[in-house]
């Protein structure tokens, strides 16, 4: 039997939603026969708004990770997507990204994969959960099978500090000031969700 693929696409300006792609790619990569594929979307913004925005080091550090393309999505039985947010929604990089899938769509390439969303807001009340949602209308449109977080990972749970993590997918939250790194509870969140979605890409697989 071929391995299952489970695609992470991301978009991520100062490194935040970068980290908890990682943390996805790790725990899906826990599943037997399972393929871990990372990929981040094209940059729109000019060198020079980077440059301004203060986002140079960031870019860097995820300069090896290749440039995802439409193509990829078809290819892969489960597609885990990561965006920040902007003013509730997924960012533009992001949204130019999936308007390029059209032609996906006509042929029905994407029923039935399995398709799942983390993100990351700038506070605590940036929008996490209208990200999550209204990114899942895109993914629904496309024929997808949606896979959230469960409240099995008990992290969604606590009530010791300020974390992200909803039921839609995990989150972290950057600061105002973009500080705030991605906590053990929100790497651990989106550990969980690459597994689970990983797991259940696998068991559908099988079924093929």
């Amino acid at each position: 039997m071929k391995n299952t693929r489970v695609l992470v696409v991301y978009y991520s300006l100062y490194g935040h939603v970068h980290k908890m792609a990682q943390a996805i790619s790790e725990g899906a990569a826990e599943v037997d026969g399972v393929e871990v594929v990372v990929r981040r979307v094209p940059e729109t913004l000019p060198d020079d708004v980077i440059t301004k925005m203060g986002a140079v080091d960031a870019q860097k550090a995820m300069a090896d990770v290749t440039i995802a393309t439409v193509d990829d999505l078809a290819e892969a039985d489960a597609v885990i997507f990561g965006t920040p947010t902007r003013f509730g929604n997924m960012c533009g990089q992001m949204r130019q990204f999936l308007d390029a899938t059209g032609s996906l769509w006509q042929k029905g390439a994407l029923v039935g994969k399995v398709g799942s969303v983390f993100a990351s807001t700038g506070t605590q009340h940036g929008g996490q959960e209208t990200t999550l949602l209204s990114f899942m209308v895109t993914l629904l449109h496309q024929g997808m099978v949606i896979v959230g977080l469960p409240y099995a990972y008990e992290g969604l749970t606590t009530m010791d500090e300020i974390t992200g993590g909803t039921p839609y997918g995990a989150t972290t939250m950057a600061g105002a000031d973009g500080s705030r790194q991605p906590t053990a509870n929100e790497l651990g969140a989106a550990r969980f969700q690459g597994q689970h979605v990983a797991s259940i890409a696998a068991r559908l697989k099988k079924l093929e």
